[in-house]
């Protein structure tokens, strides 16, 4: 995120440990401290980086499965990547397995017969595993590798009577383009592929299994164009493995079958796309009944049929077709629903589970992190800063840091913060899927609400800015089933919201906005890859229109843009450059090389007139005036989910993550001074000997602050010396610290650094 921010110039960094003042040894003419005595403090180099401990912590989950008294949970972009089964008699966890490969967990299925887990992961290569089996009989022993299907991702997992396992899922399979059915056999570890069903398909999402039959349900999650199939649901003879589409015609049109379940003599399917659940009849898929609401996580007892459709879970009746709503307590986004006795037992992303009494409509929910699961460093989804505060994006969760105390404090958020803005101390937040615009002002009792929606299918919020003069809050998305995308601006002060669908075309989606002197500017991208994808748009963003459009050239979709004065900056997605609008003339002024320094997703920000870069590597730096890049931070590594994000803040200070710790960077200028502290015996009595020296080649003003008293001094002339000693009345002197605040005036503007300079402690009688 980028955008116009009119910036307070005065740079402030009290209690940055080694970062804010740079100090070396003592000046010629001071004597050296004692042993024992005053510590001095070194130069310091390059940026200031304080690092502000793990950006999101939480135990975020991604499927739940409930089996005889025990909710197994898969963790989410946690490392290692793990397994807990909370116990609901005792409501804590008791057995836990971790997995060598791996980032997520989306499957689980059961074996009760043979007390056996299996579990699917989600990998970020084609390496490990993507399939174990879990022993849960002996739950010390870890889980243990069938081996890996030939999709990168396993979505999906079900067990067919006899103990064989099937497996659904996609994402850059080795041999094509689209998923196959996987049979494992836990017994002898081999791995058979049973064809890929619908070549158009992108992902597999839902498996199902009889004795005699194998459900499979495919789709798109970009079902718009590029080719991709729509929904199919494929029934696979077991003794032939040949398949048959028993999706109903009048589903056609669906994107994709998100969900099957085997239930008492139906195989219950959720559809992506009509808002619709269909109930098929096992013995002639041609018979059905149709549930007027999209749903996952079926399940069923005697005529009821329960499932989720976040936030709710429902109940439909068999018999009379009719469709109730069983909790009204908002229990988040669900990733398992089972039935205990009375109760139904679901997993929250909000890291709970809840128990749910159907004819009462009351709710008990136990905190994982409390019963026991383990808690870790989540990769960060999004990023926001402003008023003192960071906002690290997780899943269900938005963790607040407070720069002041450093206290971590975690906000419950539906879904995931793609990204957010804080104007005048609010936070707002993008949130997916399809969550629109959440608000949070920490002045205020109120917790995060939903203040704005956007347009039907644009799920995806991926920046949000805000606009100084029009003083609204710009959210670009993307369309992940149709492809294309939208901008919406939202008025905090008439609490209005207007929304544009495909401003740029119907094929790219609004990946990057910025804003100056009242414009908007929109940067496209084209997930399908042909057609055009580096698309910059000029936009009103009060009228709704269009001003000017340019196509870049650069042959790659536009991760992110700054404006600096007159110029435009776009950072290109594949390395291909970052290049540079001239505005009044709407060309393309020139492409720079940013190869060694982004290879793909990047974000943009501007400080103190500097445009500022974090790609998943490197934080880096363009200087609008002579349109050089250079690195600021290599091997910055962010532990990113989808793609990397830099902010800036009201006094200039970058914000991002290195590893899974968010850091905040100043590659402002510095006050250069050395100090040195000494406690000292003077006979019987102890003092403590300050002295700074200026190292800067002008004037700066200097405070020296104690336990014992403070002392200022103006206009310390360079390479001069100034000293003084505080009389401790008493005869030692505990270990401690002296607080140095140097200023000097830079451009026009003050700048004040300031930091503790320790000193030893010293007995005088």
């Amino acid at each position: 995120m980028s955008c116009d921010f009119s910036r307070r110039r005065m740079l402030v960094l009290g209690g940055i440990g080694g970062l804010a003042l740079a100090f070396g040894a003592a000046a010629p003419g001071w004597a050296a401290p004692a042993a024992g005595g005053g510590v001095g403090q070194a130069l310091a180099t390059g940026p200031r980086i304080r690092d502000l401990g793990p950006g999101v912590v939480q135990f975020p989950l991604m499927s739940g499965l409930l089996v005889g008294d025990t909710m197994y949970i898969g963790s989410r972009n946690l490392s290692p990547a793990r397994v807990v089964g909370f116990h609901l008699p005792t409501r804590t966890v008791t057995s836990r397995t971790d997995l060598p490969s791996g980032y997520s967990i989306q499957a689980l299925a059961a074996d009760p017969a043979r007390n056996r887990l299996f579990i699917g992961m989600l990998r970020d290569s084609m390496e490990g595993a993507n399939v174990y089996q879990w022993d849960l009989t002996n739950p010390e022993a870890p889980a243990v590798a069938i081996g890996a299907t030939g999709d990168r991702d396993v979505r999906a997992l079900a067990v067919a009577p006899d103990g064989k396992v099937y497996a659904a899922g996609g994402g850059e399979p080795t041999t094509a383009s689209a998923p196959s059915l996987w049979e494992l056999d836990p017994t002898t570890n081999t791995i058979t592929s049973w064809g890929i069903p619908s070549p158009g398909a992108t992902i597999a999402q839902a498996v199902a299994a009889t004795d005699t039959t194998v459900y499979f349900g495919t789709g798109s999650v970009l079902a718009g164009g590029g080719g991709a199939s729509l929904a199919k649901l494929f029934a696979f003879d077991r003794a032939t493995r040949t398949p048959v589409d028993v999706l109903p015609a009048e589903f056609a049109a669906a994107v994709s079958v998100t969900s099957l379940s085997v239930l008492d003599s139906t195989l219950a399917v959720g559809l992506k796309g009509p808002g619709k659940s269909v109930l098929l009849n096992l013995a002639n898929p041609s018979t059905y009944q149709t549930i007027a609401r999209t749903g996952v996580l079926f399940a069923q007892q005697g005529d009821t049929v329960y499932f989720a459709k976040d936030p709710t879970v429902y109940a439909y009746s068999i018999t009379k077709k009719t469709m109730t709503a069983v909790q009204d307590t908002d229990i988040g986004t669900l990733w398992g629903l089972g039935i205990r006795g009375d109760r139904l037992v679901a997993a929250s992303g909000y890291s709970f589970i809840a128990e749910i009494g159907p004819a009462t409509r009351t709710t008990t929910t136990t905190d994982l992190v409390g019963a026991g699961a383990p808690a870790g460093p989540q990769t960060a989804m999004g990023l926001a800063v402003g008023a003192g505060r960071v906002y690290v994006g997780g899943t269900g969760a938005i963790a607040r840091h407070d720069l002041d105390t450093e206290a971590v404090t975690n906000l419950r958020t539906p879904g995931e913060q793609k990204d957010g803005v804080v104007v005048d101390g609010v936070l707002y937040s993008g949130q997916y899927n399809s969550k629109g615009l959440w608000s949070y002002d920490p002045a205020s009792d109120v917790d995060p609400h939903q203040i704005a929606s956007f347009p039907a299918n644009q799920n995806r919020p991926l920046d949000v800015c805000w606009d100084p003069v029009n003083r609204l809050v710009l959210i670009a998305t993307q369309n992940d089933t149709q492809g294309g995308g939208s901008l919406t601006a939202y008025n905090p002060a008439t609490r209005a919201a207007a929304s544009w669908v495909n401003p740029i075309d119907t094929q790219q989606m609004v990946r990057a906005v910025t804003t100056s002197a009242g414009v908007a500017y929109l940067g496209g991208d084209n997930l399908y890859q042909t057609g055009p994808r580096s698309t910059v748009v000029a936009w009103n963003p009060v009228t709704g229109t269009e001003l000017w459009r340019v196509d870049t050239g650069v042959g790659a979709g536009i991760a992110a843009l700054a404006t600096v004065g007159d110029r435009l900056f776009g950072l290109a997605r594949h390395g291909a450059g970052v290049f540079v609008i001239d505005i009044p003339s709407r060309t393309v002024v020139q492409t720079l090389d940013a190869a060694a320094v982004s290879t793909d997703f990047g974000s943009m920000t501007v400080s103190r007139g500097l445009v500022y870069a974090a790609s998943d590597t490197t934080v880096f730096r363009i200087d609008p005036q002579t349109l050089t890049i250079t690195t600021v931070v290599a091997g910055i590594d962010g532990g990113w989910y989808s793609g990397p994000h830099i902010e800036s803040d009201e006094d200039g200070l970058l914000y991002t993550m290195r590893g899974l710790n968010v850091v905040q960077i100043d590659d402002g200028p510095s006050v250069e001074v050395t100090a040195v502290a000494e406690a000292r015996c003077i006979g019987s009595k102890a003092y403590l000997a300050v002295k700074v020296t200026n190292a800067e080649p002008v004037p700066v003003s200097v405070k020296i602050v104690t336990p014992y008293g403070e002392r200022a001094f103006a206009e310390v002339l360079p390479g001069r010396s100034v000293a003084h000693t505080f009389a401790v009345r008493a005869s030692s002197v505990h270990e401690g610290a002296v607080t140095i605040e140097a200023s000097r005036v830079a451009d026009g503007s003050t700048i004040t650094q300031s930091r503790s300079v320790p000193y030893a402690a010293n007995s005088c009688g």
